[in-house]
């Protein structure tokens, strides 16, 4: 198993989980990712940014992920909590793992190497928002660490639960 940043020729395979994530959501009745987002451009722009990563199992992409070093500004206004540091922080968004690879431990391994990422860069923090409806990413994020902080909103208005995962490193 190989986790790397993405390049371009992995485009087809990070929107192949995408879509299969978006069909799972909406299956479950969660209104996450079911506006277009993500896209192919904003995968693209990950790569461009040198964020987007994906986990690769027999040359297959599997899984694929978002790892951002800048603050993220729907982070500043936090509401109902607070986030547990001040600290410079690492962003994970668009985390996918393959909907025909699950329950396999991928999240958990991509969570592993991110978090290698962020010690090799001296981040002691990382923070991550999701759904209200997304259960299953919730009791992920509270199973690898996270604690839940409060609210916070999209550029667009739609609400978030926001999480922060302080690293021993």
């Amino acid at each position: 198993m190989e986790f790397r940043r993405s390049k371009e020729t992995d485009i087809e395979g990070i929107m192949l989980i995408i879509k299969k994530a978006q069909n799972h959501l909406k299956e479950q009745g969660i209104d996450q990712w079911q506006n277009g987002y993500p896209n192919e451009e904003v995968i693209k722009v990950d790569i461009e940014k040198q964020e987007s990563y994906v986990l690769i199992e027999d040359e297959k992409a599997v899984g694929t992920t978002a790892l951002s070093f800048e603050a993220e500004k729907t982070y500043d206004n936090i509401y109902d909590g607070k986030w547990l540091t001040d600290i410079s922080y690492a962003v994970i968004h668009r985390i996918a793992i393959d909907i025909d690879f699950r329950g396999k431990g991928l999240a958990r391994e991509m969570l592993k190497e991110i978090e290698k990422k962020c010690a090799d860069n001296r981040v002691k923090s990382i923070k991550v928002d999701t759904h209200k409806e997304n259960i299953s990413m919730q009791n992920f994020l509270k199973k690898n660490g996270f604690k839940y902080c409060g609210i916070i909103y999209l550029k667009d208005g739609n609400e978030r639960v926001a999480f922060e995962k302080v690293l021993n490193i």
